[in-house]
């Protein structure tokens, strides 16, 4: 199948296919903010790690302590259907340095994503986001599995280390029963190599990127060797720039596979991005010893631009129609040939609009205020 190749015109982007874009890194230095934990079945009692943000409200917010406000106990929308493989997620509020999430948010998208899904993925630890879903799982009482998160910046290597032991401070408190793996890395090879003006994941610069990301991959396998507990570990990438070193070395692999940056139209997305992902992923990594279980990351479709120039992508057009027409062609399409998805993404996140303009800042299904955008979701139950 041809490889499109992005990553010199798309470099800006926050969303990435195939041989596409650089990820822009927005993650800067600064401390995680806590949250309520609890290390017993009673309500979350405090944390060690609280950070208050004049834009998100307190951690210290916790709904169960209103005995009359049971997380557990929430209205169901008849017009959802648990059709969603996984849901692709970031707590709002949830990037250094200006924490801003709150507990009491994450258990009211806990709840709307409970009834769409099962599983939900996380980019990364930072402002304590482990722990936040992890408690709004506990409290609401719903049948999730998360994917935790270590974004590691190739920059910043204090980041994996900051992340990794708020990872092990979450399992330390929740244990290991609602996460269903530990993925170290997002889009790391991609920005490693784009940075050096470099493609191959497997030439020599691409080794040396691996180096850097095998090392935190094994170290997160020692930590958990070390905790007494049995939990996967992956790596998330761009869909073309899987380093098959990496591969090697983990349990699973989450591609991003975003037909929108290939410019075709809404009624061949679903189909472009099937084969993209058995082409490109599925078929390679079933030739490695290891034979790690190929995710398809991220995939969705723009519902709007802030500017008329940014709307259309060659045949791709972003509109909440054309959402529809993705959703109503892929969902249960990938259902029925058993194919791991993350939507992405929950709800439109403004800082991605504010930052870069253009559709990143709208690929949630939900709007901001997590209202349903104008689009039916498809009755097909996800495997």
């Amino acid at each position: 199948m041809h490889k499109y190749d992005f990553a010199a015109k798309r470099r800006r982007r926050w969303i990435i296919i195939g041989s596409s874009i650089a990820l822009v890194v927005l993650i800067a230095v600064g401390v995680a903010v806590g949250v309520v934990l609890s290390k017993n079945n009673d309500s979350s009692q405090g944390s060690s790690n609280t950070q208050n943000s004049s834009s998100g409200g307190s951690n210290n917010d916790n709904p169960s302590n209103d005995p009359s406000n049971d997380p557990s106990i929430f209205a169901k929308d008849p017009s959802f259907h648990k059709s969603l493989y996984g849901m692709a997620y970031t707590p709002e509020g949830s990037l250094l340095p200006n924490c801003g999430n709150s507990l009491e948010n994450v258990i009211k998208d806990v709840q709307i994503m409970s009834q769409l899904t099962s599983r939900v993925r996380l980019y990364g630890a930072d402002c304590n986001q482990s722990a936040l879903v992890l408690e709004a799982i506990k409290q609401t009482k719903v049948d999730i599995k998360v994917f935790l998160g270590n974004y590691v910046l190739p920059t910043e290597r204090d980041s994996y280390i900051r992340q990794r032991d708020l990872i092990r401070q979450a399992i330390e408190t929740y244990g290991p029963d609602n996460i269903a793996g530990i993925t170290v890395g997002n889009e790391f090879m991609l920005n490693y190599l784009v940075d050096r003006g470099q493609q191959d994941p497997n030439g020599p610069i691409g080794m040396e990127g691996s180096a850097i990301l095998k090392a935190d991959i094994q170290d997160t396998r020692d930590m958990l060797t070390s905790m007494g507990v049995n939990i996967p570990v992956g790596n998330s990438d761009a869909g073309s720039y899987f380093s098959t070193e990496i591969l090697s070395s983990v349990d699973y692999g989450l591609s991003n596979v975003h037909a929108w940056f290939a410019n075709t139209t809404a009624e061949a997305a679903a189909d472009w991005v099937m084969n993209f992902f058995e082409e490109t992923n599925v078929q390679p990594a079933s030739l490695l010893p290891n034979q790690p279980k190929m995710y398809i990351a991220e995939t969705g479709w723009p519902t709007a631009s802030s500017d008329a120039a940014n709307a259309n992508n060659g045949f791709a057009a972003a509109s909440e129609a054309n959402l529809q027409i993705f959703l109503d062609t892929f969902i249960c399409q990938a259902n029925s040939r058993a194919i791991p998805y993350f939507f992405f993404e929950f709800f439109d996140e403004k800082w991605k609009d504010i930052q870069f303009g253009g559709v990143e800042g709208w690929w949630g299904l939900f709007r901001a205020d997590r209202t349903l955008k104008g689009v039916t979701i498809p009755d097909c139950l996800a495997p």
